[in-house]
């Protein structure tokens, strides 16, 4: 009789562990996230260029090269959120909606900014270059940083770290296309570090 009751009783903790399995399961499909970088891997990815990219203690790292890293998939309305760290001299950003997976360029893509020290700093860090200045800049270098871009029809809104620095800007220059990450090269070449270390997607 004791060894049967350990059977049900193993057995009853595993069904409850499988509900709450379920639930957590049920949760976060809800939720609508769909994650494209977990530190992991680079399936979702394409590189592309010369960026040294690697995986390294949950990030893809980059620091040499001028290069990108490109989603697979093609991706129209949706809230994106980016962690990354980069050190003030870093050139980068995260460029949405590009229509040429084979050469991103801000005449392609929209190019959501990092690069604390860019010589024309209204199209630094938090704006959306050549659409969305910002005044004053927020910085990013030395910390790790949370990117939120909202892309829904012809309106953006870019939130760094809780605060908003593009606030519902209209273009409809592109209607949909690729996410890429960017190493870039800085104003005399010298190249900084960037890490990604989370990119999720929730299509709208």
């Amino acid at each position: 009789m004791k060894r049967w009751a350990i059977v049900v009783a193993a057995l009853l903790i595993g069904v409850i562990g499988l509900r709450h399995h379920s639930r957590q399961a049920l949760a976060q499909g809800s939720a609508g996230w769909v994650t494209l970088f977990d530190g992991k891997n680079l399936d979702n990815w394409n590189p592309i260029g010369t960026a040294n990219w690697k995986l390294e203690d949950g990030s893809v790292v980059a620091d040499n090269g001028n290069g990108f890293l490109v989603s697979k998939n093609d991706y129209t309305d949706y809230d994106l959120k980016v962690e990354f760290w980069i050190e003030s001299k870093t050139n980068s950003g995260v460029f949405i909606r590009c229509t040429d997976p084979t050469s991103v360029t801000g005449k392609t893509a929209y190019e959501v900014n990092i690069w604390d020290t860019r010589p024309e700093q209204n199209y630094g860090t938090g704006a959306i270059v050549d659409l969305a200045a910002v005044n004053p800049m927020p910085t990013a270098g030395g910390k790790w940083n949370v990117y939120e871009i909202i892309a829904k029809g012809d309106t953006f809104t870019v939130i760094l770290n809780g605060q908003k620095t593009v606030d519902n800007v209209k273009s409809d220059k592109f209607a949909k296309g690729r996410i890429a990450l960017q190493h870039g090269k800085g104003v005399t070449d010298e190249s900084g570090i960037v890490k990604f270390r989370k990119v999720e997607i929730k299509p709208l």
